[in-house]
């Protein structure tokens, strides 16, 4: 007579599926703006962004405090038509980049802020609550970057949000 083999049954604890990864939400992402070629760069890649997570776009530009030594028994003394004059030129510098750029492509907002252009771009993007800042790079090295700095390193060491740098010549995701 041939033997039945008993199976041994053990109870299977059942898998646990993986969950998809949270989906990335932009709703509002920040392009500082200097008006160079670089930082029109920087907003080609903001546009394509927008679209497609449906988010607004706040083009920030920063007019740097003017200072001039007048008189050293006087100490320095600012030039506040010059700013106004800078604030002034910006705007309408910015309107003309809403309407060649975005076109109503998505929402824009134009923002003028004065001060230290790192400190004043991280600062908006934390009281704002801003998903992502778009930031060109010039691409200074050397005696140059030693004695300035650069505007968007210091924007990525700061940031309480993801910064996407463009250098410029960069190629991909734009045409």
């Amino acid at each position: 007579m041939a033997k039945k083999a008993i199976q041994k049954t053990r109870a299977v604890k059942p898998r646990k599926t993986r969950t998809r990864p949270k989906q990335i939400e932009l709703h509002r992402i920040l392009v500082p703006i200097d008006f160079s070629e670089h930082s029109r760069n920087a907003l080609r890649y903001a546009v394509p962004f927008a679209r497609q997570f449906h988010a607004s776009i706040d083009l920030v530009y920063v007019v740097e405090p003017t200072i001039y030594p007048a008189d050293f028994s006087f100490g320095q003394v600012g030039f506040p038509n010059v700013e106004e004059e800078l604030r002034r030129r910006g705007a309408q510098e910015l309107d003309h980049l809403i309407e060649k750029q975005i076109a109503g492509v998505v929402p824009a907002r134009k923002v003028i802020l004065t001060g230290k252009a790192s400190y004043e771009i991280n600062a908006y993007a934390e009281e704002k609550k801003v998903d992502l800042i778009i930031i060109a790079t010039h691409g200074h090295s050397g005696f140059e970057h030693a004695l300035f700095g650069s505007t968007a390193e210091k924007v990525v060491r700061k940031a309480a949000c993801p910064v996407l740098v463009v250098r410029t010549g960069a190629r991909g995701f734009v045409r």
